[in-house]
């Protein structure tokens, strides 16, 4: 699908040409799209079909006056029953006459462009509108892990209460979003810093201003999602043991109780046996061994109480 973008008195809006200066915004494009886009703006073919990898690293490549950056955005996805929270490739390309971003569906960080969530849009300015990618992305990083702090605490209560293997689970998936946020604003960076050594070395002030912002935001998301991630496996080791220990405890408690049943039964067990037996034509036998049960299984009680196994 492809939709076209252009800055009108200060406003984003959709267009129905490309004209120069235009944002062209590929979601998911066909053979034929594909193809269209690079012969017009001379564009290798593979600058458009890398960004469709959902495995695509961030990294930056030019060819003569084209440059395609590869950045790793965050996405949310209600539908997803395990891992809501995911990283998936943004193509960035830059051409003398147009932007194209491209992206296998749609994209958090486009849809926050489209929906007019994020000022100061100029489409010809295309450094700037770059930077505004990348801080926008840094900032909505930044916001999906507070969510994810705070879907973190309320599992942890769930688990308080519980104590099941479908809270770890969950804590378990909220840590692979954790990895998968610190994987790529990690190479975010990387691919942030070659690009302030290469295209975007001179810049306008305000622009130099943007990029520090940028770095800025950035470095915090990465510090933020390696603190997240220590806490939630911290966490979630000292669960698996508070659960492990509770198992043990059961289990002590189970045996002793079965222990303390089993002295009554061997007593009843010698008694029932076909041979002579003490007290067996006594009058009171019955009673003998009644009490002489409750007795042995009074000293076991207060032996476990002692060993704090009950």
């Amino acid at each position: 699908m492809i939709r076209i973008f252009k800055t009108v008195n200060d406003k984003l809006e959709e267009a129905d040409s490309i004209t120069k200066g235009s944002w062209i915004d590929l979601v998911s494009p066909t053979e034929d799209e594909i193809i269209t886009m690079s012969e017009a703006y001379g564009i290798p073919v593979e600058f458009i079909k890398d960004p469709l990898d959902l495995n695509e690293r961030p990294r930056t490549e030019s060819e003569g006056t084209t440059t395609l950056i590869v950045l790793r955005t965050p996405q949310f996805s209600e539908e997803e029953e395990h891992v809501q929270f995911v990283t998936m490739p943004l193509g960035i390309i830059i051409t003398e006459p147009v932007i194209i971003t491209v992206s296998l569906r749609h994209n958090d960080i486009v849809d926050k462009f489209i929906s007019g969530r994020v000022k100061n849009v100029h489409t010809a300015k295309k450094s700037r509108f770059v930077l505004q990618f990348f801080y926008n992305t840094s900032l909505t990083y930044l916001d999906y892990l507070k969510r994810i702090n705070a879907r973190t605490n309320s599992v942890e209560n769930e688990l308080h209460q519980s104590m099941k293997n479908e809270e770890l689970i969950k804590l378990l998936d909220i840590e692979k979003s954790l990895v998968y946020f610190a994987t790529s604003l990690k190479g975010n960076e990387i691919m942030m810093e070659r690009l302030q050594r290469t295209i975007f070395m001179h810049l306008y002030p305000e622009d130099e201003d943007l990029f520090e912002d940028v770095i800025i935001e950035n470095r915090q998301a990465i510090e933020m999602a390696n603190v997240y991630t220590n806490i939630l496996s911290g966490t979630m080791d000292a669960f698996a043991s508070v659960i492990s220990n509770n198992l043990n405890m059961v289990m002590k408690v189970l045996t002793s109780v079965t222990i303390v049943l089993m002295l009554p039964t061997l007593i009843a067990s010698i008694y029932g046996m076909n041979v002579d037996l003490p007290l067996q034509n006594s009058a009171f036998s019955f009673g003998y061994i009644m009490i002489l049960s409750v007795i042995t299984t009074l000293v076991g009680v207060m032996f476990f109480f002692r060993k704090n196994w009950f």
